[in-house]
């Protein structure tokens, strides 16, 4: 997961009102649910010294959420009485969050929109394709492929100029599929998205698939449900396209976890791989971090670091940070301060799953990091 939508965040300091809100039920009973809550939420931020301006945009922005438009929740993120973002959830908070904060608290916000890759969906025919961009937001318009419109439909004849004839119309099928191939890899590139799905004609899509270049055709999956014409969506494909998505995310976690087994060999030789605050810290500070690892229950998440005004401003003892240059610094949890240095410094972040009763405690503490180069430990 690619933080940089949280970018309006880090532009302005806090404190931040942070508000993870489930709308209830679409009903009367739902509608006095709702107001419960949103004067719940209020009255905790008041208690914990939100000031009234950021309190009353967070009341008017949780007041406008109803389940119709976002069934599972949002999360609004407050501070010096404006309303920064809001985002939509993938499934609802067991629990109401209610956070008043130096920084804003975003673990809950890994959890609940999931490992939730942006996948391509390109409807194919003989003639061009539609295509589709899917993720937390819901589906939408990704653009259109229109290749060569005639001759697309061959004869059973077997004579010679019906043969020429069936061999222009392979040519233009191969020749749209090339049209279609180029046009989703631009919009794969374009559009930040993980993955791509075909769907639709079952000659087109392999035909599509060898075209694509190799970094779009590693991440490419076909499913022989649903087609391009109107009416062809169905429960199936629904179903196939997400199970595409979250076989993805399965994926990715699984990789990277192998990554960090394999680069975290000791603090005595060369690493690929930290885990533990002080490492993830030092790591954060020299923009390290190409991969922040998440486990929600890890116990370090809540350890107490401190930040200044910049997001690598981040140390474990408040005197270091006092040499990193920042002459007021302000402690904060050590889950909320690195999620910032990885935001802002473009590292992707995935939330790994808890061990099971056999499994070891990976990342240790719950925090661990894939990084940008071999870190060589300084020689005691």
């Amino acid at each position: 997961m690619h933080l940089s939508f949280l970018g309006p965040l880090f532009e302005r300091p806090g404190p931040w009102a942070t508000v993870y809100f489930d709308p209830a039920q679409n009903d009367e009973a739902g509608a006095k649910r709702r107001e419960l809550s949103v004067r719940e939420a209020c009255r905790t931020l008041e208690e914990e010294g939100a000031d009234a301006a950021t309190v009353q945009a967070m009341r008017d922005a949780l007041m406008s959420i109803g389940p119709a438009e976002d069934p599972a929740g949002r999360v609004v993120f407050a501070a010096g009485g404006d309303v920064v973002l809001s985002r939509r959830l993938s499934r609802p908070p067991q629990r109401q969050i209610v956070c008043w904060a130096p920084l804003p608290r975003l673990t809950p916000l890994l959890e609940l929109t999931g490992q939730d890759p942006v996948c391509l969906v390109a409807y194919i025919d003989r003639t061009g394709a539609d295509l589709e961009l899917r993720g937390a937001a819901g589906p939408r318009d990704a653009g259109q492929v229109e290749g060569q419109q005639w001759p697309v439909h061959r004869t059973a004849s077997a004579d010679w100029s019906e043969r020429h004839f069936q061999l222009k119309v392979e040519n233009t099928w191969e020749n749209n599929a090339a049209e279609i191939a180029d046009a989703l890899g631009s919009a794969y590139e374009e559009s930040g998205a993980d993955l791509v799905v075909l769907v639709g004609d079952p000659r087109e899509r392999p035909a599509v698939q060898e075209r694509l270049p190799e970094a779009v055709r590693r991440v490419t999956v076909e499913t022989e449900h649903g087609g391009r014409a109107a009416g062809s969506s169905s429960a199936v494909l629904e179903e196939a396209i997400e199970e595409a998505r979250q076989q993805y995310a399965r994926r990715r976690v699984e990789e990277a976890l192998d990554r960090f087994r394999a680069g975290r060999v000791g603090t005595d030789r060369p690493t690929d791989a930290v885990e533990g605050v002080p490492a993830l810290v030092e790591a954060a500070r020299e923009h390290r971090i190409d991969t922040l690892l998440v486990r929600p229950d890890g116990a370090d998440l809540a350890r107490e670091t401190w930040v200044g005004g910049d997001p690598d401003q981040v140390a474990v003892r408040r005197s270091d940070a006092q040499t990193l240059g920042e002459g007021d610094p302000t402690s904060v949890r050590a889950d909320d301060a690195l999620l910032r240095a990885a935001a802002v410094t473009a590292a992707d972040v995935l939330v790994v799953p808890p061990p099971d009763e056999d499994g070891a405690d990976i990342p240790a503490g719950g925090l661990g990091a894939l990084l940008r180069w071999t870190y060589e430990p300084t020689p005691v």
